[in-house]
């Protein structure tokens, strides 16, 4: 008998045995083969563990392609619809997870792992699994196939820039303007639309800052992992079922400016926040980081009063805080599978108070680059040499 067959069949018996405390999978497994007068090879023994402690305890069928090298996400639409991204965009997977009905159990027991409630009071919901995983999850009727599921994978170790330029994420050329934007202490705003690597690019920008400052970084939930001695990650909660015991984005970026900060780095600017994070920048905490989503670095003004209004900011104020507050906009863009590092802006006003960001250098993801005349030697002048 196969492992597969097996663990259909033990798995109520194992998990029982686990709940029941005691003893642990391995253990579980072993005591429920025996009981069952199955004699098993340790191959089988092995696989049926760790089946069940993926059942039990991990992504069950999914962790499999959640421990693939090189996967960011998999995503599951329906019973017969899962999906996987190896960094070349997404690729259909055969893989059936039963019916519409275990799927939707998959998700519950997900979110629960991940200390929420999902059923259908609360339709809809984002967890973390203890792996580090991201979790976002739907049932019906808001997907009509029953529940869909996101999983988001946290990369255990921040790349460096030689890594980055040597998978074509950036010329080797902007790799020295990268490090004097972080050793000058600028002020950066990380743009691009989903999956383009801005939290890649922001940790091996934050591996470089020096080993004698404090990061600070908010995040709704943790994907920053940056190769540095010093960083103290803050996390959103959400409030309960009764709407109380909420902390956003904003109450965070308020708290790190009390724990004594070398860097504040906001994980992704998607509201309010913006106007705290923009202050604390106005304010003496130089050299921080935003990420931010956007279609190229001309459209982040745009972005900024959209997100600033939700604070109450009028679009005059929005111009005044971020033209004092930012310096430098990275923008990443995605194309034919590949993450690459594609403008360098420059923050300013014009003459009329407007808020502009003028892109200093483009870069197609292949070949040389090309630089504005003007925005250019202004971003050498301020951050050069290097």
């Amino acid at each position: 008998m196969t492992a597969g067959v097996l663990d259909r069949e033990l798995l109520d018996d194992v998990r029982a045995r686990i709940t029941r405390g005691g003893v642990d999978s391995a253990e579980a497994v072993r005591q429920a083969a025996r009981d069952s007068g199955r004699v098993l090879g340790s191959t089988v023994l092995n696989e049926l563990e760790r089946s069940a402690r993926a059942e039990l305890h991990g992504a069950g069928p999914l962790q499999d392609l959640l421990e693939g090298p090189d996967v960011t996400d998999v995503l599951v639409n329906g019973p017969d619809d899962v999906w996987v991204d190896r960094g070349r965009g997404l690729e259909r997977v055969p893989l059936s997870l039963g019916t519409a009905a275990d799927v939707r159990a998959l998700a519950v027991r997900l979110a629960a792992i991940g200390g929420q409630r999902l059923d259908d009071a609360r339709p809809s919901v984002d967890a973390r699994l203890p792996d580090g995983t991201r979790l976002h999850a739907v049932l019906a009727p808001i997907a009509p196939t029953g529940a869909a599921i996101s999983l988001r994978v946290l990369r255990s170790r921040a790349f460096s820039l030689e890594e980055l330029v040597a998978s074509g994420a950036l010329p080797g050329a902007w790799a020295g303007l990268l490090r004097a934007l972080v050793l000058r202490r600028a002020n950066v705003v990380i743009s691009g639309g989903t999956g383009t690597g801005k939290t890649t690019l922001l940790a091996a920008l934050l591996s470089l800052v020096g080993t004698g400052e404090r990061i600070v970084t908010v995040e709704e939930a943790r994907e920053l992992t940056p190769d540095h001695p010093h960083v103290m990650p803050l996390a959103t909660r959400r409030a309960n079922v009764e709407g109380a015991g909420g902390i956003g984005l904003a109450d965070l970026v308020r708290d790190a400016l009390r724990m004594r900060p070398d860097r504040i780095v906001l994980g992704e600017c998607r509201g309010a926040e913006v106007r705290e994070v923009l202050m604390a920048m106005n304010t003496g905490h130089d050299g921080g980081f935003a990420t931010l989503h956007a279609n190229a670095v001309a459209v982040v003004p745009a972005r900024l009063e959209a997100l600033a209004a939700l604070a109450g900011m009028p679009r005059d104020a929005v111009a005044a805080q971020a033209a004092g507050a930012l310096d430098v906009v990275l923008h990443l863009r995605r194309e034919r599978g590949v993450r690459f590092l594609a403008e360098i802006g420059v923050v300013r006003r014009d003459v009329g108070g407007e808020l502009l960001v003028r892109p200093a250098a483009r870069w197609s993801g292949q070949g040389a680059f090309e630089t504005d005349t003007a925005a250019w030697p202004e971003l050498v002048r301020r951050f050069g040499p290097w």
